[in-house]
């Protein structure tokens, strides 16, 4: 296991981070606690929760994970979306901020959280009273950071801004997706943490296990999230994901190595990205996450495989030299 330092935070991270979206769910909490356990033996000292997954219970068997060794590890969890019916149990109000973080504290079993994730955008909530309210948990100890997911480019820059200008406890950590076949965060999300010395832990780097090995263009598995669940089907129905899927199943058979491995091996050889976030169902599908641990990634190697997808197109539209303007 290498480790990385995240941002100018001086935290030292496995550049391994382990999400635990299917505690309490797709995992039981016998398996649950048996890949913490095999994470922490590889070596990994980062874990990744929200205060929504399995409506709260991935968080209670993560803290009981961590209650013999919380001091060794790094964590991170998040909140936005709603736990509960009543209209302010949702968003990044004051209100919500102060709510959430008390109760996942309460559900982790910990005083404080190292990393704390606004989850989602809200476009109800001006950033400003959402800033004010994390920076005022930083000065209480209830959180270390700040860290934003799901927001655009420009949406953190102004972020920044504001955190800036106000003098403001600013996001030292982002949390995008980022597969072979999801790349935007190439364009500016990436370029734009490496400029303001920000860690970056991704998502997703399976595609929802679309690079398993699973799916192409003529193949779909009985079960699996791209299968079950809506809002992957949703993410992942552009007819190119599955061609791409196929052609880097067949690259991956070429060079011996199982699609999994080399998926996530391949996110972890951007150099802007601090950690993936790997998460599984079992040990097994663990397995084939962990052992790209072992893949020695070249640059080249890397840009072989980055062909095999679509490249997205840069920021802006001008993509030519541009010449001076009395020629």
């Amino acid at each position: 296991m290498k480790y990385r330092t995240v941002g100018k935070t001086g935290i030292q991270v496995s550049n391994l981070c382990f999400g635990t979206m299917s505690f309490g769910g797709n995992a039981d909490e016998e398996t649950s606690k048996a890949m913490f356990k095999r994470c922490r033996e590889a070596g990994i000292n980062f874990f990744d929760t929200a205060n929504v997954y399995s409506g709260g219970r991935a968080e209670e068997i993560l803290g009981t994970c961590l209650a013999d060794c919380r001091d060794e590890m790094v964590l991170a969890t998040k909140l936005y979306y709603p736990m509960g019916a009543d209209i302010n149990a949702k968003g990044l109000s004051r209100h919500h901020i102060m709510l959430e973080v008390d109760n996942s504290l309460r559900r982790l079993k910990t005083d404080r959280i190292d990393f704390y994730f606004v989850h989602m955008f809200d476009e109800l909530t001006p950033m400003e009273e959402s800033l004010r309210a994390l920076d005022d948990l930083q000065s209480q100890g209830k959180i270390l950071y700040p860290a934003v997911s799901n927001w655009a480019a420009w949406q953190i820059a102004m972020a920044l801004g504001i955190s800036a200008k106000e003098q403001l406890a600013r996001f030292e950590l982002i949390q995008p997706m980022y597969n072979l076949v999801k790349r935007q965060a190439e364009v500016e999300i990436l370029p734009l943490a490496a400029s303001q010395q920000m860690g970056v832990i991704s998502y997703s780097p399976l595609g929802a296990g679309l690079l398993t090995g699973k799916y192409g263009v003529n193949k779909r598995p009985e079960q699996g999230r791209l299968v079950e669940e809506k809002r992957y089907t949703d993410r992942y129905t552009d007819s190119m994901n599955f061609v791409v899927a196929d052609r880097f199943h067949s690259y991956a058979a070429q060079h011996g190595i199982h699609p999994a491995t080399l998926a996530v091996a391949w996110v972890m050889s951007n150099p802007a990205i601090t950690a993936p976030i790997i998460g599984a169902r079992n040990i097994d599908q663990l397995e084939y996450s962990l052992a790209a641990l072992n893949v020695d990634m070249t640059p080249e190697w890397r840009d072989e495989i980055s062909s095999l997808s679509v490249t997205p197109a840069p920021a802006t539209d001008r993509g030519e030299t541009l010449l001076p303007i009395w020629t």
